[in-house]
């Protein structure tokens, strides 16, 4: 288990900070590369010194569309890849050779960089399941949450949900979180079963957190969103658990429910986020068309940071000062930092099973995610 630190990421441009902390920025490989998206997004790593790209694709058909952004693809390496298999086996190959810290999606769906991930011979499969997090900064009480699992998972057993918490627990405390405290949402406090079958397997999982599952955690559930986060409201319900009002890992219940949550969060709310795939040795990156500069530029950097925390620690990954964040709430204190463009949508789809051939051999309800 990842030895907790009492230092504290309490913001993403902290986390910005904190992935830069390198003396050279790891390499992202990024499969496949054709695409202004992508370029631009491999761009923006190099320019918030986060990460440096290595582009992966047709790099013939990849130069039109470099040309139009002003991008010399010449100041960047990049390796010719044909189809999507050979770009992303290409990816998995630099990661294992060391060329690579992580990956980040391109012009390739997330099943198939997942399948491709977690292919026992060639990949680099989890111990466990592979999960998305989401991180973003809880403005009225100035600290992280992280919200799982909105982008792989379609309808999780009570065991893929007891693997999906132990990754978000192993997130939570590489930000520094020395005891997390997770709420396992449903629509009620009360376990309604079978009308409401989330709420059987949140009492379940509490139970197996009494008994030392999940080390040192607290782990609560059923519980509303509303108590979980707000304390104004678990005060006027009256509900009064060391989770309430302070969770710092939300559990939903299944792929919708977290498809709706990560929205409202990013497009109602217009929070910034950080998101990544984790429960591989290798983190994954999966932007969205729709994620602001911003929100890749925080995604790049939780999959740095996650990356240096798993060859390091968190405290050496970390640095021993991660300063306050940036005045004008740039990535990096930059007045050229791009302002938030608007909605964002749920990164990629999953590929943890389903009846289509998904990896990790589950059935269909458990199946490929989203792509949006």
């Amino acid at each position: 288990m990842l030895r907790a630190t009492p230092l504290r990421i309490q913001c993403l441009d902290d986390l910005v900070r904190a992935a830069r902390l390198a003396e050279e920025p790891p390499r992202i490989a990024i499969a496949r590369c054709k695409d202004d998206f992508v370029l631009a997004s491999g761009v923006l790593a190099r320019e918030h010194a986060i990460a440096e790209p290595i582009f992966i694709g047709d790099l013939e058909a990849t130069r039109p569309i470099a040309e139009k952004l002003g991008i010399d693809l010449g100041d960047f390496t990049c390796i010719h890849a044909d189809t999507d298999g050979e770009a992303v086996g290409t990816a998995i190959r630099l990661y294992k050779e060391g060329e690579a810290a992580l990956i980040m999606k391109g012009l390739v769906s997330t099943a198939t960089l997942l399948k491709a991930i977690l292919d026992k011979e060639h990949g680099v499969p989890p111990k466990g399941l592979l999960s998305h997090v989401g991180v973003f900064s809880l403005p009225s009480q100035n600290r992280l949450v992280i919200m799982t699992d909105a982008g792989v998972n379609i309808r999780p057993t009570l065991q893929r949900k007891v693997d999906i918490l132990k990754n978000a627990l192993y997130v939570a405390r590489a930000l520094g979180i020395e005891r997390p405290r997770a709420a396992l949402l449903a629509a009620t406090e009360k376990v309604n079963y079978p009308a409401m079958p989330a709420t059987l397997d949140a009492d379940i999982i509490s139970k197996m957190a009494d008994q030392g599952e999940f080390g040192d955690a607290i782990v609560h559930g059923p519980m509303a969103l509303d108590i979980a986060i707000s304390p104004e409201a678990a005060r006027r319900k009256g509900y009064d658990h060391p989770v309430a009002g302070r969770a710092d890992v939300l559990v939903v219940p299944d792929i919708e429910s977290g498809n709706v949550l990560y929205k409202a969060v990013n497009s109602l709310m217009r929070l910034d986020m950080a998101s990544s795939v984790v429960g591989s040795d290798v983190p994954i990156v999966v932007p969205s068309r729709g994620d602001s500069e911003r929100t890749r530029v925080y995604s790049m950097a939780l999959g740095v940071y996650l990356a240096r925390v798993a060859e390091r620690g968190p405290l050496e990954a970390a640095g021993t000062h991660v300063p306050h964040h940036a005045p004008n709430g740039s990535p990096d204190g930059s007045p050229n930092a791009a302002p938030d463009a608007g909605a964002g949508k749920t990164p990629g789809s999953g590929a943890n099973g389903g009846a289509g051939g998904g990896a990790n051999g589950s059935n269909g309800a458990n199946g490929t995610g989203v792509d949006l």
